[in-house]
């Protein structure tokens, strides 16, 4: 015969009423919506806002070879005349890398494909990348609002060893050419570095680091998360066989006929504005869901490949979005101004719009007008 404490059977037979409960009242989790909607609210934060203005962008390293950075000059001016006090930028921070570098098995990939290697750097100044970001948040708060040469030498050298090539091309940039030159730790290898990295055709040098320098800042905030990680899959095979299927529809084929025709004008005058205008629309996001995000959500394979993906692409968008607050809340009053692809830009602001100390600014007024 089994004995059960007083504590035990009164357990057990809560647990069962509240079956019974579960039975007679049915889920209606469908209709639940919250009473608190952070979205809604019509409150206001004491003193200036935080404004943040999203650039969707197409990825320009992908664009054809017709395609030149001076293209840029009339976005950078455009952007630069907004007045951003910060940037935020598509790329993975430094930080990020290296605690995903301390799980190789897992991140090998993504580190290979979208983490910068800062080991010349740290060759050069003797500091690994939490060493470097410490250091370069410390001459920033030390600098005075025209520091030396020599201290903005040491800064992109910093910078690069903190894994942030980005903020150091924006130090290269606020430079005069005459003092772009080796110094000390900025020795032969990583003044080439510099060089290279920034005549890249990049949103990220040629755009964001040209409007961080023109605009006076001195660094940019890298705020992607390539860190998601939902256990390996079985077949990669078949689950990118399941979302190629998902995405052939009518959506994608219309936004790649009008990405075709985009291209075509490009080396026309204003072409490039053009291009921007077109992913920037607000129609554009929601036709990049029906033809990608949504289509993968409707998938019929056993595996829901496509829900995987979907839940993949929410978590990086919110660890995105995420990172941006966090930048927003260092100061009151900021103009952030984030550039990051165009599919993304749709997700970043339905997350910023619940955000309630995030002020959202259309970026079409700026786009429009004069292309010559």
């Amino acid at each position: 015969m089994v004995c059960y404490s007083h504590r035990a059977v009164v357990m057990k037979f809560a647990f069962s009423f509240l079956l019974i409960l579960a039975g007679a009242y049915p889920t209606v989790a469908q209709d639940y919506a919250p009473v608190f909607d952070p979205g809604k609210l019509d409150d206001r934060s004491a003193g200036p806002a935080n404004e943040v203005m999203v650039l969707g962008t197409p990825h320009l390293s992908q664009l054809p070879e017709k395609f030149s950075v001076e293209m840029v000059t009339p976005l950078v001016e455009r952007l630069v005349d907004w007045k951003p006090t910060a940037i935020a930028i598509e790329n993975n921070s430094g930080l990020l890398c290296d605690k995903m570098r301390r799980m190789p098995d897992r991140y090998e990939d993504a580190i290979e494909s979208y983490c910068f290697d800062p080991s010349a750097a740290e060759d050069a100044t003797g500091l690994d990348v939490p060493a470097a970001n410490l250091k370069a948040e410390t001459l920033l708060a030390q600098i005075e609002e025209n520091p030396t040469p020599e201290i903005r030498r040491e800064l992109a050298a910093v910078f690069l060893a903190a894994g942030e090539p980005g903020s150091a091309v924006v130090q290269w940039l606020r430079l005069p050419e005459a003092e772009r030159h080796i110094d000390g730790i900025l020795n032969e290898e990583l003044v080439s570095l510099l060089q290279h990295t920034a005549a890249r055709k990049s949103e990220t040098y040629s755009v964001a680091a040209q409007v961080a320098a023109k605009a006076g800042l001195d660094r940019l905030w890298s705020v992607d998360d390539q860190s998601t990680y939902m256990g390996e899959l079985e077949d990669e095979e078949a689950f990118g066989a399941a979302i190629m299927a998902a995405w052939d529809n009518p959506a994608t084929k219309s936004q790649s006929d009008e990405a075709d025709t985009l291209v075509a004008g490009l080396d026309r005058p204003g072409g490039l504005l053009a291009m921007y205008r077109a992913y920037n629309t607000p129609s554009f996001a929601v036709v990049k869901y029906q033809s990608d995000f949504g289509a993968a959500l409707a998938d019929p394979s056993p595996e829901r490949y496509g829900r995987h993906y979907v839940a993949y692409w929410e978590t990086r968008n919110l660890r995105m979005v995420a990172n941006m607050r966090e930048v927003l809340g260092r100061q009151a009053g900021t103009r952030m101004l984030a550039i990051v692809g165009a599919s993304h830009k749709g997700y970043y602001e339905a997350y910023l719009k619940q955000m309630r100390d995030a002020e959202l600014v259309d970026v079409m007024p700026l786009l429009e007008g004069n292309t010559d």
